[in-house]
């Protein structure tokens, strides 16, 4: 169990357990008065959870293909002060898409597989939590850029390997990279991650940086202002 201000979050049965890049991705994902918020690969639900306890009048759809994921989300979601806000769906993203036919969305987040083509995990549902091919993502950036409200905004976590294939992909796709977050370990580390925003809407590219520690295990001003809202040690 991991415990936030606000909500309380059930790991079991989550191959991907809560992590640094999900909370910074809850934190920082923003939209112009979201009414309508997917969750793509939701996991334990924490992403959905930050966004439900910030944005008020929403109502949030969280896909989730791991069926026994998707069952902690649920049991997390009806635990949570915001279960009214928050749906599940055990599915694929493209089965889902396909039976929300005509519906749009303010604000699509994914902490999405990390690695493409790589070498899998042998357990099976961790393989599908972390690993995904060019075509998954192919299809991924489709199908956001079809259910993206005209004024909506995605954003996605990313290695930064991965990154630079998402970028190509975003091209074809007619969206564009309208902000990237490089994150950083500390100061005068290269970036490891990188989060990535994008839209219909050709506005310009703005690059920020975000550093997590000032030394080892000690936080920035920046990661605890951040995360103070959330995070009871904060």
């Amino acid at each position: 169990m991991f415990r936030f201000k606000q909500f309380n979050i059930d790991q079991t049965g989550c191959a991907m357990k809560i992590n640094t890049d999900g909370v910074l991705l809850g934190a920082m994902a923003t939209g112009l008065r979201p009414g309508r918020i997917l969750d793509i690969g939701t996991g334990t639900g924490v992403i959905a959870l930050m966004l439900a306890q910030r944005c008020n009048e929403v109502q949030i759809d969280a896909v989730e293909i791991d069926a026994g994921a998707a069952k902690t989300a649920a049991i997390n979601f009806q635990n949570s002060p915001f279960s009214k806000k928050l749906k599940v769906f055990n599915s694929d993203i493209g089965n889902f898409f396909e039976r929300q036919e005509g519906d749009k969305y303010d604000l699509i987040v994914s902490n999405p597989p990390f690695y493409i083509n790589a070498l899998e995990s042998p357990k099976v549902n961790k393989s599908l939590a972390k690993h995904a091919n060019t075509d998954f993502f192919e299809r991924l950036i489709k199908d956001i850029a079809g259910y993206l409200s005209p004024d909506g905004l995605c954003w996605m976590i990313l290695p930064v390997q991965t990154a630079v294939v998402i970028k190509e992909l975003i091209t074809k796709n007619g969206l564009y990279v309208q902000k990237t977050i490089g994150i950083h370990s500390f100061e005068d580390s290269d970036p490891h991650r990188e989060i990535v925003c994008l839209g219909l809407n050709d506005i310009g590219h703005e690059a920020a940086k975000f550093v997590i520690y000032k030394l080892k295990d000690v936080y920035t001003d920046a990661y605890k202002t951040l995360l103070q809202p959330y995070f009871i040690n904060f």
